[in-house]
């Protein structure tokens, strides 16, 4: 805290409260009053640096920003602030309790959006803390370690370095993102921070959401942001920001029609490989350039680009990057539709969007700031930006924005564009033919910084990195399945009754819910209303496919598409057990006779089974060629159905159910279903089993 003194010693001499900020390059005052100017002065521009009883001019930054090289700068800062955390250590006083007991701790940085800030990282039993050398944003950022919902291993700066850590289920946005200066650092606090959190939370990869997806369980929208997480984009990286698609390609109709294919966007080709023309010159360019080659001289996603749509909410980070200026008024974000079309026409424009075109916060749409964003050469002030006619406001806009993205048309075109931004399109041969080449150092493994010698080489690289843009870890190698699109007829309570029995799904024999008479239907639902809610508990992070109850009503055992088999204890209304067999959702489960032994079924084709007794995995059944969606258990018999449109039957050994000796199981019968046949279960069993 300081003050700022104007017209020193004199009658109208005043003062100014404020923040002193002493920075690697600068001297910045930010005064506590809004009103009054931010004074920015850089060091190297200063004389002497003195106060009256004490001669500063020696300050190592001041030296530092001296020097003409970049990389020059760069390696004196870097030693500075290394001897300085080599000199400091956590400040245990920090602890929350006396009781906690120190695990860890080493060197890091805490990435937010175009800054690193460093400082110490310590993990104990109970907390992760981080401490800034600088004290900013406050002296100790503090995480229980009992609130971590997600861990995930990150590369910055296209180096494994990263970590971040979510104590919310869905947030785009973490609680902290660490950079660590070795991997070894790094890799031991993710195993401390892992291990604590109950069951590890198995880290979904992309196969397990891909199926997921396929099947329906999860939209669109959820299904990119879980891709973006796992190719390490993050709100606190801009240079690694998540990138979503345009989807829409019509701006001037009145009313947008999400039945034309003509409305959307081409999603099998990149935003550069859209314009025809446009692409003939690129390709034309790249075949005549020398190695290494490349199609684009910009990237779709970048720090520029990312803060292009976000300025009128993060003004802040635009003057940063644009050395405090707003860039020229006709560039900014002005129009929905003049910026679909310069990513169409425009010669080094081929930017995708960010997740906020597909949220429900309008604000980056509108200036509520009230900034001062510029003149137009028409001489319009740039303000909101401009809609497209169809869209009567922002929340409108976002509206239809997502609707366009869980619309049929995009949920079976999906896969293509995740082929190019995220598949087996992004490097390498397919991605030639895809018109998808990138300059080498957007790549991970284009470039390796740690054997680079020379500091301004080094500097240049890493800013050009940093600030060119980043393509996202490759996830699929292989062409990516498309979505799974029902083919369902639209049923109301008119039509059911007018459903001929050749088309009805119930057996002649068999007494359906459509058969009743509307009396009848209506007497069922009111008896709905004489149920009453006894007891609810949160046991699971997703989606429950499956629930068993042991004969005495003590336990229940539930799978859960978090990949998890939970054991709850009626008595003491607390989670007992939580297993998690492999990464993929778990579809069901049952208890074989006996309750000492559950069997679960999973996505990832296995059967498992489970000892009650002796706590662990006993023995795991590959039993399909796909997923396995149910299992059911019947005279000594076990009933697997899957995705690969088989039911099989398996007799297991006599007596090996009951111990915690390995299952014996013999394929008794396999049936593949067919789908203009449908039978009921009874009629099934008694096919099966005969």
């Amino acid at each position: 805290t300081a003050n700022h003194i104007i017209n020193k010693d004199c009658k109208d001499e005043r003062k100014f409260r404020g923040s002193l900020k002493i920075c690697s390059k600068s001297i910045i005052f930010e005064p506590d009053d809004n009103i009054q100017p931010i004074i920015k002065i850089p060091l190297r521009d200063c004389i002497s640096i003195k106060a009256p009883e004490d001669n500063e001019a020696n300050n190592p930054f001041t030296r530092a920003s001296c020097l003409d090289k970049m990389g020059d700068q760069a390696a004196m800062i870097t030693a500075i602030l290394q001897s300085r955390l080599a000199r400091t250590s956590f400040d245990k006083n920090r602890f929350q309790s006396i009781s906690e007991t120190l695990h860890m701790e080493c060197k890091a940085e805490m990435v937010t959006p175009l800054v690193t800030n460093p400082g110490h990282v310590c993990v104990t039993d109970a907390n992760l803390y981080f401490q800034p050398l600088n004290g900013y944003p406050k002296p100790v950022v503090q995480i229980t370690l009992q609130n971590v919902r997600r861990i995930y291993k990150r590369r910055h700066g296209l180096m494994p370095l990263g970590l971040e850590v979510f104590c919310t289920e869905n947030d785009l946005c973490s609680d902290i993102y660490l950079k660590f200066y070795n991997y070894q650092d790094r890799d031991e606090v993710y195993f401390l921070i892992a291990t604590y959190i109950e069951n590890h939370i198995a880290e979904h990869t992309a196969e397990s959401y891909m199926l997921q997806w396929q099947r329906g369980h999860i939209s669109n929208y959820q299904y990119l942001l879980h891709l973006n997480n796992l190719a390490d984009r993050s709100c606190n990286d801009l240079s690694q920001y998540p990138v979503f698609p345009w989807i829409i390609a019509d701006y001037s109709s009145s009313v947008l029609d999400l039945t034309k294919p003509e409305t959307f966007r081409d999603l099998s080709k990149p935003v550069g490989a859209l314009n025809k023309e446009r692409l003939d010159r690129l390709v034309t360019r790249y075949q005549e350039m020398p190695e290494p080659k490349f199609m684009y001289g910009s990237h779709y996603s970048s720090p520029g680009y990312v803060l292009f749509y976000l300025v009128r909410v993060a003004p802040e980070y635009m003057l940063c990057l644009q050395n405090g200026k707003f860039d020229h008024a006709d560039r900014m974000f002005n129009s929905i539709a003049e910026t679909w079309k310069n990513c169409l026409d425009g010669a080094t424009d081929f930017k995708e969007l960010i997740p906020e075109f597909y949220e429900n916060d309008s604000s980056f749409l509108v200036n509520s700031l009230k900034l001062d964003l510029g003149k137009r050469q028409g001489g319009k002030m740039v303000e909101d930006v401009e809609l497209p006619p169809w869209a009567s406001g922002p929340d409108d806009f976002l509206q239809k924005s997502q609707e366009a993205l869980e619309s049929p048309y995009v949920s079976e075109h999906l896969h293509e564009w995740i082929d190019i931004i995220f598949g087996y399109k992004q490097k390498g041969s397919e991605a030639i033919a895809a018109h998808n080449v990138f300059h080498p150092l957007t790549y991970e493994g284009g470039v390796d910084l740690n054997s680079i010698m020379d500091p301004n080489e080094k500097v240049a690289l890493l800013t050009q990195i940093l600030e060119f843009g980043q393509t996202p870890k490759q996830l699929f190698t292989t062409p990516h399945p498309q979505r799974i699109i029902p083919k369902l007829k639209s049923l109301s309570r008119t039509s059911s009754h007018s459903t001929s029995i050749a088309e009805s799904p119930v057996s002649p024999n068999e007494e359906s819910f459509e058969d009743l008479t509307e009396e009848s239907i209506t007497l069922a639902w009111n008896n709905i209303a004489k149920l009453k809610l006894d007891k609810q508990y949160k046991i699971h992070k997703e989606a429950i496919t499956g629930i068993a109850v042991t004969c005495n009503g003590s336990s229940v055992f539930t799978t859960s598409q978090d990949s998890t088999l939970k054991m709850f204890s009626k008595d003491s209304k607390t989670i007992q057990r939580s297993v998690s067999f492999s990464n993929m959702a778990l579809s069901s489960c049952v208890i074989l006779p006996g309750d000492t032994t559950v069997i679960s079924s999973s996505w990832d084709n296995h059967i498992y089974f489970y000892s009650i007794a002796f706590g662990r995995q006993q023995d795991v059944l590959m039993g399909h060629d796909d997923a396995v969606s149910k299992i059911c258990w019947r005279d000594g018999r076990l009933f697997s159905a899957s995705w690969d449109s088989t039911v099989k039957v398996w007799h297991c050994v006599p007596g090996e159910t009951v111990s915690n000796k390995k299952h014996h199981f013999e394929l008794l019968a396999e049936l593949e279903h067919d789908v203009s046949v449908t039978l009921p279960v009874a009629e099934l069993l008694k096919r099966l089993t005969s």
